[in-house]
């Protein structure tokens, strides 16, 4: 009995330790360090979440940039790939519908070399990012259905490269842009715009 009592203490020191003071601390560590990634890298706009840079969001519309394929409708929940294999037909129809689709929709020649990641989703279906070429593929049409003059064309380009991030680390990766944050940047770049239909 005296050694279920004791096993019973160490079993609760440890329920405490574990799962109420290191959380606490960590949380409180966090919080005081860096709390904007702490708290999910939110971005907010007019004092409402509009999304985070870790997520990304779908954008259909022509005067926007649009984000990388996800399998899962950039839903966090039930987060992942396709999980198709190279060899997969289903996979090799996907990649050429997608390659279709962004040739047609950003009015670019059928020759256009298109970005691997505006063909194939990324394995958690939540990838924020592009890379700056499939930014810039889609530059022409934006300006075209916001009816940007050659000024406000050039300062797109310019916030293209002043918002690319290079690889972290300097070797992981490669350079990419957060969508979210360009089409923000996009509106405020031009915030009256009037749009083609």
């Amino acid at each position: 009995m005296k050694t279920f009592f004791i096993s019973l203490k160490i079993f609760l020191f440890f329920t405490i330790l574990t799962g109420v003071v290191y959380p606490l601390f960590v949380t409180g560590i966090a919080q005081l360090v860096f709390p904007s990634k702490a708290n999910g890298s939110l971005i907010v706009k007019n004092n409402k979440i509009i999304g985070s840079e870790l997520i990304g969001q779908q954008f259909d519309s022509t005067i926007y940039f649009t984000s990388r394929p996800s399998a899962v409708s950039y839903n966090p929940l039930p987060s992942g790939g396709s999980n198709y294999g190279l060899t997969n037909i289903r996979l090799k129809n996907l990649v050429a519908e997608r390659k279709h689709q962004f040739i047609v929709f950003n009015q670019l020649d059928s020759l256009t070399v298109i970005p691997s990641e505006m063909l194939f989703a990324s394995a958690s279906g939540l990838d924020p990012h592009i890379s700056p070429q499939a930014a810039l593929l889609q530059v022409e049409r934006i300006c075209k259905m916001r009816n940007l003059d050659d000024g406000q064309k050039d300062r797109l380009l310019q916030r293209i490269k002043e918002l690319s991030e290079k690889p972290a680390f300097i070797f992981l990766g490669e350079d990419r842009i957060n969508v979210l944050n360009l089409n923000l940047e996009l509106n405020n770049l031009d915030g009256n715009f009037t749009s083609k239909k």
